[in-house]
């Protein structure tokens, strides 16, 4: 299975070595083993007197994922590339990213897909509250959270569950 690995290249080379990576790829048939090349970035707005200015600007400067199989010839076309200084990794070997780590860098993305939103009415799936009804009153994806107002005992209480705790709910409250 393919992961990213990180390559530590001079300043400036970055997008000349993520071309060159993926051309010598190409070139050697090797494009079933090196996938994609990334370099992080962020977009930037400043604002001068003059205006806004927005640019995109280098998360790491000096570095260049690499979504690869790590094979000996996939290693070699890599390390071989002008402007490669290595990779990231400890005594020579190269260390993938965890799948958390590429996601934070915006190498992966992890799409979530709701079926509600806040203000729906959900059911309870999981733990200890299964089985609740509930109103969504917070939403949080990208940290896989939703805050829900649950009724027990004649009151009203909020709990924070996981997105995969709650289910949409036709049933009215």
């Amino acid at each position: 299975m393919a992961k990213w690995y990180v390559l530590h290249t001079y300043s400036g080379y970055e997008n000349s070595v993520a071309s060159a990576i993926l051309k010598a790829a190409e070139n050697r048939k090797l494009q079933e083993l090196i996938f994609e090349t990334m370099i992080p970035v962020e977009q930037v707005t400043e604002r001068t007197d003059k205006g806004e200015k927005t640019y995109e600007r280098k998360i790491m400067p000096g570095y260049v994922l690499v979504k690869m199989n790590l094979t000996d010839e996939s290693w070699h076309l890599v390390r071989n590339v002008r402007g490669v200084t290595g990779f990231v990794g400890t005594a020579g070997k190269a260390i993938p990213l965890t799948d958390q780590e590429a996601i934070d860098l915006g190498a992966e993305h992890h799409e979530v897909i709701l079926g509600f939103n806040v203000g729906d009415t959900v059911k309870v799936t999981d733990g200890p509250l299964e089985g609740f009804l509930g109103k969504v009153e917070e939403l949080e994806a990208e940290k896989d959270r939703v805050r829900v107002a649950v009724s027990m005992f004649g009151r009203i209480t909020s709990v924070d569950l996981e997105l995969d705790q709650v289910a949409p709910s036709a049933e009215a409250e």
